[in-house]
């Protein structure tokens, strides 16, 4: 699991600004174009290395103007039963995870229930008091400086770390990397912990909240907060690493059972449904949205290109929201343009491999021009591994 940051300006003047950003949504796309007339041969060639026989494999789906235009995929979802991958195959997400977290706290910032600047020790019991001035704001965007649970957790840990288990590891620590709001470094301990604040405020266990109030709605009927023991994974992918002889299961790790970071289940088919209910203010008003897509700006001035649950930059003019996935057995990656109502997302159930750049590959076939920025700002990121 992996992946900032702002102190941002009031809600009312972000909502104003996020509002502006989203206009051309609704428009023209002044950047796109015809496809080949055989996008999928295209497709096909950059996914080539996970259609070969016997191997771990992916999907990948690209929605436009809010229809999907391709959905393949390729190799294996299960490689010992010879099960193979489909577009309806269920990968865990990993990062990609973060969105549906970011999205279930704006759920209850729209109800009034939450405040983005409130204290996170104001609002979850148990939060350590040396962490009194990181903000709810703070934890979406990765300005926290809390330090990442994971630096706590061996590989050789006997037992799987969960939500809750965060705030005990995060005791550990006396301080922050940096003042809260200064700085961006990206952590998965701020999204363990948005999941116990929504699990708190929402008066329900996280991934019940999250299937009631953002799959359920969003038509994502297969997707689940995975949870051993009390959830099921339908047609599940699971995961794998290379080694000298081959491709090894490597589906699970001491920290893949945390959910409000990396817990979540999903498929490429499901996931143009979520983009169907962003891109139609389904869950959320439009202006509660643009905050989402809104990158902020650091004391010093320069830009944080994190929103909330979502990168954000510019790519020769474009407006580009990313997500890269990447966690035991499974590495992912989503790029939307929304000006030019372009998305592009790949699954795989294998460690390594850069499936953002074949993302991005395939994004470059609708688009008027390839990326001019081909590096996504996670690359860049400290800590966004």
């Amino acid at each position: 699991m992996e992946p900032g940051a702002m102190t941002a300006p009031s809600l009312a003047v972000a909502l104003v600004a996020g509002c502006a950003l989203l206009v051309g949504c609704a428009g023209a796309r002044p950047n796109s174009r015809t496809p080949p007339s055989e996008p999928s041969a295209a497709v096909d060639a950059l996914l080539a290395d996970y259609a070969r026989p016997g191997v771990p494999g992916a999907s990948v789906t690209v929605i436009r103007d809010g229809k999907v235009v391709l959905s393949r995929a390729y190799g294996l979802a299960h490689v010992e039963e010879q099960a193979s991958a489909t577009p309806e195959s269920n990968f865990r997400l990993a990062s990609l995870s973060k969105q549906f977290t970011a999205m279930a706290v704006l759920l209850l910032v729209e109800e009034g229930r939450l405040r983005l600047e409130d204290r996170v020790v104001d609002v979850l019991p148990g939060f350590p008091a040396a962490l009194r001035e990181v903000r709810i704001r703070h934890l979406l965007q990765h300005t926290s400086g809390i330090w990442d649970y994971e630096e706590f957790v061996p590989a050789t840990h006997p037992v799987q770390v969960k939500d809750r288990d965060v705030l005990q590891l995060l005791s550990r620590a006396d301080r922050t990397y940096f003042p809260p709001g200064t700085a961006v470094r990206y952590s998965n301990s701020a999204y363990a912990v948005l999941s116990l604040i929504v699990e708190q405020v929402g008066g329900r266990p996280f991934a019940r909240f999250l299937r009631e109030r953002v799959f359920v709605p969003a038509g994502m009927d297969s997707t689940v907060a995975h949870e051993e023991g009390v959830s099921t994974v339908a047609r599940r992918a699971y995961g794998y690493a290379r080694d000298a002889s081959g491709f090894i299961p490597r589906d699970q790790s001491p920290t893949s059972a945390v959910l409000g970071d990396g817990g979540i289940y999903a498929s490429v088919a499901d996931l143009a449904a979520w983009d169907r209910a962003l891109d139609t203010h389904a869950l959320v008003r439009a202006e509660t949205q643009a905050l989402a897509w809104t990158p902020a700006t650091l004391p010093d001035g320069t830009t944080a290109r994190y929103g909330f649950g979502w990168f954000i930059d510019e790519d020769g003019g474009r407006r580009r929201l990313s997500h890269h996935g990447e966690t035991c057995g499974f590495t992912n990656a989503i790029v939307k343009y929304p000006d030019q109502r372009l998305t592009v997302i790949v699954l795989t159930n294998r460690a390594g491999g850069e499936p953002w750049r074949i993302a991005q590959s395939i994004a470059d076939l609708w688009l008027d021009a390839p990326a001019k920025n081909p590096v996504w700002p996670f690359e860049t990121m400290p800590n966004a591994h």
